[in-house]
This record gives structure tokens, C-alpha cells and sequence, in this order.
């Protein structure tokens, strides 16, 4: 009895995790995240110089305004009587209160402070904002202008330039100050600002896209030797076909000479097992034939023992081979589905006296990554226990796991096994039944060839009242029709 389901494919995980996750050991990751940290680096800086650099010259334009204020004040300043005059120049925005244009003179006092001579008209008898270390910068500076920020009289935000210069006829430095709104200024280069930072993020985004762009037509063909590899891995290729860059073109010939290498090793390994073979069991058959059906404890001896080592040298030799074929393990796929009924049809004939039912069930596309020799000794030896031990009814199931394993389960009817017998039943040469033919090495030889291909047995309860043999082994894709 056959039956066959659909069995489930899984999806694997996507989206932008993949590239801007964190860098962890991913050779992308680590590429566009190194390129977008030098990017902002690079962008920040640009942003921070930029507006700087035009502050600087806006308030570098103010500073021309103020110099050539404060030479007008030098200019028409003078002294008379050792008092300081200085007529109000001709510059309308100095004549008009609360204009944003001011100027005003100054002498040091004894007390490190400054006493205010002149203002002009703008200032409306208001004074400059003076800080408190300024007279001491000046003194220090003598000659030069130092410029600072300030609050009008009318609050507006002002730049201010003050310079200590010597008049003729007078011992006394006298300080200059000429102040001018500065509101355009910072509004202009708020604008300049907002305008550069969202240009510069523009300019950012476009530069890390390129970035992801170019990783990922750089890297492609990294991707695509990876892929030709998992397909070989798969038994969906023999060797890589594709051509690739020079930079990597070396890597697919290495990989492709090793798969031949491997293909001999194991060409050369199943050579030796079968001389090995040839050479042993002919001398086996020979010492069965002269012990014959001789009568006595010698000829006896000689037959059980004989029978003995033929079954070991039988188990060694399906191990050898195994072994080969599993290291090798590229390029062979074996439909499962095919493989249960050709088994289910043949045991069921096996076992047709006590009307054996083999139901098994497994995925259409369900495939082993191995050779179909292995598979057929593998599921064949557990079904056939099965019918062996079972009162009628033997259940096999066989799907994916996700993992890239398939995974088999074989149940039956029967007493089914201890637990504590369990791992009797596991080695070389164990039978509990002594009364049933065979010599022992059946799920020996199953354990040995899962583990040559890294798989796993084990045994349990089946809820069909006998043993459950749960069997492990890679699964590939099986090509469909």
C-alpha cells in the first residue's frame, strides 16, 4: 500500500537585515557598513567646514563695515584742552535711534575699567556691552581690533569692533567701538546651514546607495560561485561550469580540481574494496567447501566460524564503501519515493505469508544526497526488521526537516524492543531473537552507514504498539519530471 503527500519547502530568511544588518562575519555587511561610516565621516566634516567657512566670511564682511567706521572715528576724533572730541560722523544709520548701527569712544580708567567719552546718536544714551576682560585684551593688543559678539540696545544681536589707539597731544589711550546688526548675518547662514546639511544628506543616501549597488554587482559573482557550490554540494551539479572573474577564477579551477580529485579517490577505493573483496571471500568459500557436511566438532567449528568471518568481511566491506562514497558525496541524488516502493513491493512479497502491509508515505520531490546502493541498504534493512518483528502492519513516513536533513520513520506492530535493550541490538554481530534467520549485523550496518554520512538513528516507542526507528540523513532536491 503507497501513498505520497507534497512536502513542505522552507523559505529562506530575506530583506534588509541581510545588508544592513550588523557587520557580524559578513564580508557585505562589513563593506557597505566600512563605506557609509567614512561617507558620514566625510560628510559631517564637510557640513561643519562648510558653514563655518561662510560665517567666517559673512562676519569677515561686517569686520570691512566696522574698520572702516572705526578709521572715520580715529580720523575726525581730537583732542583740545587734554579733553577727547568726537563730532558725530556723517553716516545716516549713526544719526537714527535703535538703528543697528552704533559707535562710541572710550579712555581706561585707573580701576582697569572704561569710562565712555562719545556716542553716537543711534545709541540714544545707551552703552555698548563692554566684557569684563576686555580692557585687558586691548592693553595686550594695543593697536590691533578685536571683534566680539554683543546685545543691542534694542536687543538685536550686534558684532562689535574695539581697538586702543594714541592721539596726539594726549598720554591716555582712547578705545574705539563700532557695532552693526549682525541679524542678517545669522540668518543667512542658517539658511546656508539647512541648505548644505540637506543637500549633504541627499548627496549621502546617494552615495551609500551607490555603495550597495556596487557591493552588490562587485560581489555577484562571489554569490554566484557560492550558489554553484551549494548545487554541487546538492547533487544538482557535478562541477562549477560558469566562468568568473579573474580574481576568483583561480578558486572555481581549485574547486573543481578537487571535486575530480575526490571523484578518483573514491574511484580508486571502490577498486581496492572489491579486489578486497575477491580476495577474501574466495578462500572463505573455499574452507565452507572442505568442511562440507562433514560430521564432528571440527568441521563444525570450522563452518561457524567461517560463516562468522564471511558475515564480518561482508559488514566491512559494505563499510568501506560507504565511507568512500559518502566522503565523496557530490553530484548523487536518489529519489526516496522510488526507492520505498520498489523496498514495499519487495518485502511485502518477502513476508506475504503472514500478509505483510507496507504503508509508506514521502514527499514527490524528496531526495537522499547519496548514492541510491546506500539508501536501498539503509531503508531496506529497517523495513524489512520491521516485517520481520511485526504482526502484520509496517508504517514508513519520510519528509525534510528544514535543515537540510531528510528525516525517515519506520514503525511496525510487533512487541516492539526495551529500552534497555536498545543499545544491544545496535552492535556488530547482536541478535535477541536467536530464532529468526539472519546474522545480526542488519542495524550495524544501518548505523554504520548513516554516520558515514553524518546522519543519526534512533530508536523509540511507536504508538503502533512495536519499535520506532527514526533515521536522519542530507536530503537534496530531487529533479522533477
Amino acid at each position: 500500500m503507497t501513498e505520497t503527500g507534497a512536502g513542505a519547502r522552507r523559505t529562506p530568511p530575506g530583506g534588509w537585515g541581510r545588508w544592513f544588518g550588523r557587520p557580524g562575519r559578513s564580508l557585505t555587511r562589513r563593506l557597505i557598513w566600512l563605506a557609509a561610516g567614512w561617507i558620514l565621516l566625510a560628510l559631517v566634516a564637510t557640513g561643519f567646514v562648510l558653514t563655518n567657512q561662510f560665517q567666517e566670511s559673512a562676519l569677515r564682511r561686517l569686520g570691512n563695515v566696522l574698520s572702516e567706521t572705526t578709521d572715520e572715528l580715529v580720523v575726525r576724533t581730537v583732542t583740545a584742552s587734554g579733553k577727547v572730541l568726537t563730532p558725530q560722523i556723517m553716516d545716516a544709520p549713526t544719526l537714527r535711534v535703535f538703528s543697528g548701527k552704533y559707535w562710541m569712544t572710550a579712555e581706561p580708567t585707573l580701576a582697569g575699567g572704561l569710562r565712555i567719552i562719545t556716542r553716537s546718536d543711534s545709541l540714544y544714551g545707551e552703552d555698548l556691552t563692554v566684557p569684563a576682560d576686555l580692557p585687558g585684551r586691548l592693553d595686550d593688543a594695543y593697536g590691533q581690533t578685536i571683534t566680539y559678539n554683543a546685545t543691542g540696545p534694542a536687543g538685536e544681536p550686534l558684532r562689535v569692533a574695539a581697538s586702543m589707539k594714541s592721539l596726539p597731544g594726549r598720554t591716555t589711550p582712547v578705545v574705539f567701538f563700532a557695532a552693526i546688526d549682525r541679524s542678517n548675518v545669522d540668518v543667512d547662514t542658517r539658511q546656508f546651514a539647512t541648505l548644505t546639511w540637506v543637500a549633504l544628506l541627499i548627496l549621502g543616501f546617494i552615495l551609500v546607495s551607490a555603495v550597495f549597488i556596487q557591493v552588490q554587482v562587485g560581489l555577484r559573482p562571489l554569490y554566484d560561485l557560492r550558489n554553484e557550490i551549494a548545487a554541487v554540494r546538492h547533487g544538482q551539479a557535478a562541477r562549477i561550469e560558469r566562468s568568473y572573474p579573474l580574481e576568483i577564477q583561480p578558486l572555481a579551477e581549485q574547486v573543481n580540481r578537487l571535486l575530480a580529485h575526490n571523484q578518483e579517490v573514491v574511484e580508486r577505493q571502490r577498486t581496492h574494496v572489491g579486489n578486497l573483496a575477491h580476495a577474501l571471500k574466495t578462500p572463505i568459500s573455499v574452507m565452507l567447501a572442505e568442511a562440507g557436511t562433514a560430521e564432528g566438532p571440527l568441521p563444525e567449528l570450522v563452518r561457524r566460524q567461517t560463516r562468522v568471518m564471511q558475515g564480518q568481511v561482508d559488514h566491512h566491506l559494505r563499510r568501506a564503501r560507504a565511507a568512500a562514497r559518502a566522503a565523496h558525496g557530490l553530484g548523487e541524488t536518489t529519489p526516496v519515493p522510488e526507492v520505498l516502493d520498489e523496498l514495499a513491493v519487495m518485502i511485502e512479497q518477502v513476508f506475504r505469508d503472514k500478509r505483510a502491509e507496507i504503508d509508506w508515505r514521502a514527499p514527490d520531490d524528496l531526495a537522499f544526497l547519496g548514492e541510491r546502493q546506500d539508501l536501498q541498504e539503509i531503508l531496506g534493512n529497517l523495513i524489512e526488521n520491521a516485517a520481520k518483528f511485526s504482526t502484520r502492519r509496517v508504517r514508513v513516513s519520510a519528509g525534510e526537516n528544514g535543515l537540510g536533513q531528510m528525516v525517515v520513520v519506520v514503525e511496525d506492530d510487533g512487541p516492539g524492543l526495551p529500552a534497555d535493550q536498545r543499545e544491544t541490538v545496535m552492535k556488530r554481530g547482536a541478535r535477541l531473537d536467536e530464532s529468526a534467520p539472519g546474522s545480526g549485523l542488519g542495524l550495524s550496518i544501518v548505523e554504520d552507514l548513516t554516520r558515514a554520512y553524518g546522519g543519526r538513528l534512533t530508536l523509540g516507542d511507536s504508538d503502533m504498539g512495536g519499535l520506532k526507528v527514526v533515521l536522519e540523513l542530507p536530503a537534496a532536491h530531487a529533479a522533477r519530471a
